[in-house]
């Protein structure tokens, strides 16, 4: 898959108010938001164990696998429930959190 094709793919998903699954090799089954995305990057704000903070991550789109999470679904009750979420493989370690 191309890098402009992941990008179409990821470019709906750029909601705060929507969750995707980000697997990394040492830490699967990440919750994130996607806050931008380009031809190149994927910018990423993860879950942490501390409440309210965030790990802000730009992604090269050349490490990211594209797919779909189908255990589970969308959480915003305003649109209509999609029982899928985009899931984006990181061929990479997750960086250390730094607090």
């Amino acid at each position: 898959m191309t890098n402009e094709e992941k990008e179409q793919l990821i470019r709906p998903w750029i909601d705060p108010e929507e969750r995707v699954t980000v697997h990394f090799l040492d830490a699967p089954d990440l919750n994130a938001t996607v806050t931008n995305c380009t031809d190149r990057l994927v910018d990423l704000s993860l879950e942490t164990q501390v409440p309210y903070m965030m790990q802000h991550l730009p992604v090269l789109l050349s490490q990211v696998e594209v797919s779909e999470d189908l255990s589970h679904y969308t959480r915003d009750p305003e649109r209509p429930l999609q029982r899928k979420r985009l899931m984006l493989v990181i061929n990479d370690k997750r960086p250390p959190i730094i607090y």
